[in-house]
């Protein structure tokens, strides 16, 4: 297939990318490039790879995309990733996760294209932590600018599908980690402790409980769920299998990595690291375990392995 893979050069849509190429796809890749283009420098002379450096909130740069190439499928991973940046500057959300899924909608309709992945997040059920939460749970209110916009690009998305006859996979995961990180938890604690090798602050209490996923697990998810793009609209949570990782149990795994001994910790307090943080929820990922796909890394190996790619 001819793919469209918005916010290729991000992170996650780099590494999809990757796996997308060893299936045969060709690849053409929109960015704006907020992390720089590091992550698809080895892409560059790829006669499958395209890239256009574009904001794809502008509807005319979405057009212009369909109008230069024919595309069978989307995958829009375009949105801001970083939770704490845009909780204090909502534009950023509502400019690179909100408007970037319009624009892509709009695009696709036009041009009669009616394949697309969205990456959603965990971030759009709220803040449930007595919930199992399953992909019909109901009652859902963000308490982040992060998850409303995610909320809200579903919502477009169930009603593009709708009117349009389009069919569309959905995942939302919750913390995605690895190789290429560029920000979160993992970067922050390894920054913290090459500037001071004796004190780490850690926000919130430490005791925030979450999954972390390793991106390897989620792209294998995506590509497999994928290879066959069903009629409507497809929802399923992603994660891994047990309980997720505590803050604490992260800053620990880092200190052991980089050999360092008797760091103290200072917890800022509190239940949670910032306002619009969710300190914990749980899964119910039988959905997508009943596809035959399972996750390789549990949320403990995946945060070692994580930091053991960071420090090489």
């Amino acid at each position: 297939m001819n793919i469209l893979v918005a916010g290729g050069a991000g992170f996650i849509g780099s590494h999809l990318i990757d796996s997308l190429l060893k299936e045969g796809h060709s690849i053409v890749c929109a960015d704006k490039l907020v992390m720089g283009d590091k992550n698809i420098e080895h892409l560059r002379q790829d006669p499958n790879f395209k890239f256009y450096e574009m904001d794809l909130a502008n509807r005319d740069n979405a057009d212009r995309l369909f109008s230069e190439n024919r595309i069978d499928a989307v995958y829009h991973l375009a949105a801001n990733s970083d939770i704490q940046k845009g909780g204090k500057e909502p534009d950023i959300d509502f400019n690179d996760t909100f408007l970037t899924t319009r624009s892509l909608l709009e695009a696709m309709r036009k041009a009669d294209v009616k394949k697309l992945f969205f990456a959603s997040t965990s971030a759009v059920y709220g803040e449930m932590p007595d919930v199992k939460l399953k992909e019909t749970t109901g009652g859902l209110m963000p308490v982040s600018y992060y998850g409303g916009a995610k909320f809200a690009s579903e919502a477009l998305i169930s009603s593009y599908v709708s009117m349009c006859d389009m069919s569309a996979v959905i995942f939302r995961f919750p913390n995605v980690i690895g190789p290429r990180l560029t920000h979160g938890v993992i970067f922050d604690f390894i920054k913290k402790l090459n500037d001071n090798r004796n004190e780490l602050t850690v926000l919130g209490d430490g005791t925030q409980c979450k999954p972390y996923i390793y991106v390897l697990d989620l792209v294998d998810a995506i590509v497999k769920l994928t290879a066959e793009f069903k009629p409507g609209e497809q929802v399923y949570n992603l994660s891994v299998k047990g309980e997720g990782t505590t803050v604490t149990k992260i800053a620990e795994t880092v200190v052991e990595e980089m050999g360092l001994k008797n760091v103290k910790f200072n917890y800022t307090g509190g239940d949670r690291g910032w306002k619009g943080d969710v300190p914990r929820f749980s899964y119910d990922i039988s959905k997508i375990l009943s596809t035959g796909w399972e996750p390789k890394f549990s949320s403990d190996q995946a945060v070692r392995q994580t930091v053991k790619d960071a420090l090489k």
